[in-house]
């Protein structure tokens, strides 16, 4: 993957009510492989491995990759210049509280935040 793509918080969110969770799954397999390029780290699982993890463990590997990819994404951010918090707290109780899909919308804003400040995106820093 070259960048992260920015995707519309507003439209994830109604499509995943919509579809009764299906593009849910979709949106998190392409959250995981994005924060793991704004992350630079090659080694990391791909979004499906996570989300088969996830499931084979009932959720329990969901909570350890969602508190990483708030570690991951802060350090990003700070890479970036950029003011960051402690997410991975965050994104863990949202998760434990069963407010997932509002720790999706922090991730993708924190994501589409990031997309907009790399040159990665397909946009020259030269002009």
């Amino acid at each position: 993957m070259n960048g992260i793509k920015k995707r519309s918080v507003g439209v994830a969110i109604i499509l995943t009510l919509i579809t009764c969770g299906v593009y849910g799954i979709y949106w998190q397999i392409c959250l995981v492989n994005d924060t793991n390029a704004a992350s630079h780290d090659p080694n990391a699982k791909s979004g499906g491995m996570v989300f088969l993890l996830s499931l084979i463990t009932c959720g329990i590997y969901w909570l350890f990759w969602i508190y990483k990819a708030g570690e991951k994404i802060d350090s990003a951010k700070t890479e970036k210049g950029l003011p960051s918090t402690n997410r991975g707290i965050i994104f863990v109780i949202l998760s434990i509280f069963m407010l997932g899909i509002v720790a999706f919308a922090i991730l993708q804003s924190d994501l589409n935040l990031l997309a907009e400040n790399t040159p990665l995106n397909g946009k020259s820093d030269n002009k």
